[in-house]
């Protein structure tokens, strides 16, 4: 089954915003004098972005807000948001706005919402306060590209940087269970078996994995994340 049948020009300016997105991290090195008895670390310096990939970064309220990131951390964003917009249904556009908030240190974004355009009108592809099959495939796309995805309690998602990956981490396998149940219609997923709910998730999408490993944590994220935005059912 071919996991991408989206419009190739849609991929691949949202490809060539992230490939953007990424720049060169530099250090800055202090040289060690005669008073400093230890080495001091290297700092990275932030890099000030308004956009992520295509879409135009806005506050909470609204407003377009240029944000302070970490340039890998954005540049895995743009990455991400590329992912969500592939895996979206046809008659949406790319993300137009990305409704969030950068953390200071620029290693996390608080998620509010993701915004497209259809019939040229602006409408939510992921909105934190609804909680719908839509935020469960967010979440699902956010898992694929990050270690750290957390559900707050109004709905907004806090995403952490670092490379993807299964982990076993308690956010991780909270997540799966809530799929498998929500998404896949499996009831008597639990935490204590959740490779194994998964796993019939993978069986149906006709890619058979053990959802705890690398490839098969990427398989269940995709297949979710294109399962909840209605663009695959795998019936």
């Amino acid at each position: 089954m071919n996991d991408n049948p989206y419009p190739v020009s849609r991929r691949r300016l949202l490809a060539g915003a992230a490939a953007a997105s990424a720049v060169t991290l530099t250090g800055v090195a202090v040289a060690p004098t005669a008073a400093a008895a230890t080495p001091v670390r290297a700092t990275t310096p932030l890099v000030v972005r308004d956009r992520i990939a295509t879409a135009v970064l806005c506050a909470p309220d609204g407003t377009a807000a240029a944000a302070r990131f970490q340039a890998d951390f954005h540049a895995r964003l743009a990455a991400w948001l590329a992912f969500w917009s592939a895996n979206s249904p046809r008659a949406w556009s790319a993300p137009v706005q990305v409704v969030g908030r950068a953390a200071p240190a620029g290693d996390a974004l608080t998620l509010h919402a993701i915004r497209y355009r259809r019939d040229d009108e602006l409408r939510a592809g992921f909105a934190a306060g609804r909680r719908d099959a839509s935020h469960a495939a967010t979440l699902a796309s956010l898992h694929h590209h990050f270690p750290s995805v957390r559900v707050l309690p109004d709905g907004t998602v806090r995403v952490g940087d670092g490379p993807a990956g299964f982990t076993g981490a308690p956010g991780q396998v909270a997540f799966a269970v809530a799929a498998c149940r929500q998404l896949w219609g499996d009831g008597d997923a639990t935490a204590a078996r959740w490779a194994e709910h998964a796993g019939r998730a993978l069986a149906r999408a006709g890619q058979p994995a053990d959802a705890a490993s690398h490839a098969g944590w990427a398989a269940f994220t995709r297949i979710s994340l294109r399962r909840g935005l209605g663009t695959e059912s795998y019936e």
